[in-house]
């Protein structure tokens, strides 16, 4: 279900209907109502004139909605969207069940329904959490981590990955961390962005060999490397696919009473 599609066929509907009212059917009603009482000595009395004035139900549901919906196309389209985790191939920096804000003008304006880039604001930094349209099934949206960018070249081999040639730095943190038994806890540097990834010593993982990106696309991992469906399986992420960048993790929800503890800023 296109939630976006569905939105705009709402706002235009009730925009619509509004509209009309507007223009044509409240004018319309007001004459009558004026035709009614100059045919009366006395004049109707106020429910009388409520009556007469009052608007069908399809008038008064969308009187009520459009501004709302408007508002909420607007927020949604343009400035901010919410998204849930649905898998652990961001973790540790996103648990599934959080709830994060996605900054939608961080990479320019995009018309709803057609993702169409109208106003151009700025591009995907290496290292920012970005939220894209699957490219085989735009249906579905993935976030990962952006790795390379346009004309870089990238490549990971034996847990380590190199970026232009240079090796990304990272340190180990923790061997056995309660979070997650079996996998290293590893802080990395990409760009001017610190964060924390996982690795499985004992997995080894798939290997990517040198290759460049395109014009025009981006290479994404997650941050839970060893558990993460992300470009090295599926290849780019064209920049048409690209939604935003996530930013805050606002709630924490795993089925129980939501959890607003957790709370961050995504880094």
């Amino acid at each position: 279900m296109d939630f976006s599609l569905l939105l705009v066929v709402a706002v235009a509907i009730t925009g619509l209907i509004w509209l009309l009212d507007l223009v044509w059917w409240r004018p319309a009603r007001q004459q009558r109502l004026a035709a009614v009482e100059a045919g009366t000595t006395e004049g109707l009395d106020q429910t009388a004139r409520e009556r007469a004035m009052k608007e069908p139900w399809p008038v008064d549901y969308a009187r009520s909605f459009f501004p709302v919906l408007l508002v909420v196309l607007l927020l949604r389209s343009f400035l901010v969207e919410p998204f849930q985790i649905p898998s652990g191939s961001m973790r540790p920096t996103l648990e599934v069940g959080d709830f994060i804000l996605v900054n939608k003008y961080a990479y320019g304006l995009r018309l709803p329904v057609t993702h169409t880039r109208i106003v151009e604001v700025g591009e995907p930094q290496r290292g920012d959490v970005m939220v894209f349209r699957f490219p085989s099934e735009p249906s579905v949206n993935f976030i990962k981590r952006v790795v390379g960018l346009p004309g870089d070249t990238v490549r990971y081999e034996d847990k380590q990955l190199f970026v232009n040639g240079e090796p990304v730095p990272k340190r180990l943190l923790d061997e056995a961390p309660v979070s997650a038994p079996g996998e290293w806890l590893l802080e990395e540097r990409l760009g001017e962005v610190s964060h924390h990834i996982y690795n499985n010593p004992r997995d080894p993982g798939p290997r990517v060999r040198e290759i460049v990106v395109p014009d025009g696309h981006y290479f994404t991992m997650g941050d839970n490397r060893d558990h993460s469906n992300d470009s090295r399986y599926w290849g780019f992420v064209p920049e048409e696919n690209v939604v935003g960048r996530a930013f805050a993790v606002w709630m924490h929800w795993d089925g129980g009473l939501p959890s607003f503890t957790q709370v961050r800023r995504i880094h």
